[in-house]
């Protein structure tokens, strides 16, 4: 496993300026962040940046919308650390529809910067 310290400044800095930019009710997964930050495969990573932010403001104070960030099955991460019942009101208010099992349809919702729409991957299933 990473130490959260010892991930790349411009790693981090990347992961956060693509949250900042997540449109009010679309969405995007930590996979897709590490992907467009530049190292696929790195969710793990990115989830670490993302729990860097202390109630949305980062630690130099910019407040990001962190609560559009959710994991590759399209449900909220964060109920092990005490947020996520306040990640799906602030989904839900922001109009992005979870089902009774608080899941997402990534494929309605997820965002993609449109300088990288050719990036989405061709669904497996």
């Amino acid at each position: 496993m990473t130490d959260p310290a010892h991930i790349a400044p411009a790693f981090r800095d990347r992961v956060l300026a693509l949250v900042a930019r997540i449109p009010e009710g679309r969405v995007m997964t930590y996979g897709q962040l590490a992907l467009l930050a530049g190292t696929p495969g790195a969710a793990r990573q990115a989830g670490f940046v993302m729990n860097s932010l202390v109630g949305g403001v980062s630690t130099d104070g910019s407040g990001l919308p962190w609560h559009r960030v959710i994991n590759a099955q399209g449900r909220v991460s964060t109920h092990k650390v005490g947020f996520g019942d306040m990640q799906e009101a602030l989904l839900r208010a922001e109009g992005v529809p979870l089902d009774a099992t608080g899941r997402c349809d990534l494929a309605a919702r997820q965002w993609w910067p449109e300088e990288e729409r050719g990036a989405p991957p061709t669904p497996l299933l």
